[in-house]
């Protein structure tokens, strides 16, 4: 008898990630699809790449690996193909597993984290029509800020703003605003609140680190008829300082576990795209469903996320 196939792996790498929620994501979504895929998460450093590829990589049945920080441009190198959207932002989140015909595997990287922004904001209503209009800022110069061009640019914004402590470290991403033939501003962090005031800004991505925003407050001006939108992808602890201020001015807030979500429901579809049940063809019923059973797995309700949980 020949050896049964090995069980469908999948995980989430970085490092710290014991916080990690994407088992959780996962998991509730394979369930759904009555799909056996296990779901883990790996700790693994910056510095860790190459030995977890060559070892614990190897390993037999992996058909994905969510990456997150510090991996999404250590990653990048050692892919067998990428997508145009991972050559033009330089960073990855996912890594898509096939086993060739001669036995060798392939490993292709995708960018879903953009995903996960547009359907975040898309469902705060941002939308745009040609000819293209707005502001999209973006706080911090990380791997995130990369995929917030990205979302800039699909979401239809006529200008994008980078403020960052960094300005040098910003500077560095003028190149794929280019690629997405997106203007790009880049602005000391300071300025931030100056330029709220004036009402320049429609939407505010923040991307930096969990308490790394709180400082922003004193900057905000007490009202504007703007109302800009906000998605900070920090959600621990949820509500951030940033977003309990703008909710209190009566601005739109969503969290970044809407983000992690929605990115994450793509993830599931590529993860699934070679089983008996791919998450991609699955009806609106059951697409619906689904989701909704990733949300309830992570305590995320319909609609944004409250800010008095």
């Amino acid at each position: 008898m020949s050896d049964p196939a090995p069980l469908a792996r999948a995980a989430v790498l970085g490092s710290p990630i014991s916080h990690s929620k994407s088992p959780l994501l996962h998991t509730a979504a394979y369930r759904h699809l009555g799909v056996e895929i296990s779901y883990t998460t790996i700790e693994v450093s910056d510095d860790g790449v190459t030995d977890f590829l060559s070892q614990q990589g190897q390993d037999p049945g992996w058909v994905g690996w969510s990456v997150t920080m510090p991996l999404k441009a250590a990653m990048v190198p050692h892919m067998t193909s990428i997508s145009t959207r991972v050559k033009t932002l330089g960073v990855l989140n996912t890594v898509v597993i096939t086993q060739e015909g001669d036995g060798r595997r392939s490993f292709h990287g995708e960018n879903t984290d953009v995903d996960g922004i547009v359907t975040a904001l898309k469902h705060e209503g941002i939308t745009r029509d040609e000819p293209a209009a707005g502001t999209f800022a973006v706080l911090g110069a990380g791997g995130t800020s990369a995929a917030g061009l990205a979302a800039a640019a699909e979401l239809g914004f006529a200008h994008a703003v980078i403020y960052a402590r960094n300005q040098a470290k910003a500077a560095a991403t003028e190149h794929i605003a280019q690629r997405l033939s997106l203007p790009l501003t880049v602005r000391p962090l300071s300025s931030f609140g100056e330029d709220l005031r004036k009402g320049l800004l429609d939407v505010v991505v923040s991307t930096l680190p969990p308490l790394a925003a709180d400082t922003l407050v004193p900057q905000l001006p007490a009202q504007h008829d703007s109302r800009p939108v906000l998605l900070d992808v920090a959600y621990d602890p949820w509500p951030s300082a940033l977003a309990r201020a703008w909710s209190e001015r009566g601005w739109s807030v969503t969290s970044g576990l809407e983000m992690l979500l929605h990115q994450a429901v793509r993830q599931v579809e590529l993860f699934t795209a070679n089983t008996w049940n791919p998450a991609a063809v699955q009806n609106d019923a059951d697409q619906f469903l689904m989701v909704r059973k990733m949300r309830s797995a992570i305590g995320l309700h319909e609609g944004a996320e409250a800010l008095d949980r």
